[in-house]
């Protein structure tokens, strides 16, 4: 089977997935802790050797206080779960606005955890305006230039949009829907999404 080196994760669906088991819409984030790890150690498993996740984006911080919150508190427990793992992390997003957590400003450059080796891209508090707009002279067009191109990306909860996910890096990627919700996920997703993959006629424009 031929395994993307690079995945990009978009953990959609957890507020519908909360209002559909009768909770608040912010009682959904916390569920996708644990989805994160499985999928975390199951690329890992299959020889993935980069992932970028989507965290949060400036925009979702519009949303109501009590939302805001709950997922800013999910995306920090998300990282310090990769922590413990055997990982190179690398989050990338606004550090300049209030809303990016102060907790995580020391993965802001990457680091290594325990073993290293596969390299985990957290998007916090992201936009692609604000990659694209770089200030940081060490780079020389964006922010999220640590992050390499992106072979395949999935999405859960059924939509069907980029959301504004990593441009520059998605530019020739393969994209994935799966319509289970984020906190409904399973192996098997990532299973269908790579049976998928081998159908795909990778050319990057040649």
């Amino acid at each position: 089977m031929r395994i993307p080196r690079h995945i990009g994760i978009i953990p959609d669906g957890n507020r519908r997935w909360a209002v559909s088991n009768s909770m608040t819409k912010d009682k959904g984030y916390a569920k996708g802790l644990m989805p994160g790890l499985s999928a975390f150690k199951y690329c890992q498993r299959l020889g993935v050797e980069e992932l970028s996740i989507y965290g949060f984006t400036a925009d979702n911080t519009k949303r109501p206080a009590a939302q805001r919150l709950a997922f800013t508190k999910a995306c920090v427990e998300m990282v310090d779960i990769i922590r413990k793992e055997d990982a190179e992390i690398l989050v990338v997003g606004n550090t300049g606005s209030d809303m990016f957590p102060r907790e995580l400003m020391d993965l802001t450059t990457r680091q290594k955890f325990n073993k290293g080796g596969t390299r985990v891209n957290f998007l916090i508090n992201y936009s692609w305006e604000w990659d694209l707009k770089t200030q940081n002279k060490s780079v020389s067009y964006y922010n999220s230039a640590d992050i390499s191109r992106i072979d395949l990306i999935i999405r859960w909860g059924g939509m069907r949009r980029l959301s504004g996910f990593l441009p520059v890096q998605s530019v020739y990627a393969d994209f994935y829907v799966v319509d289970a919700m984020w906190p409904e996920y399973k192996d098997e997703h990532i299973d269908m999404a790579l049976n998928w993959y081998q159908s795909q006629d990778v050319t990057l424009g040649g």
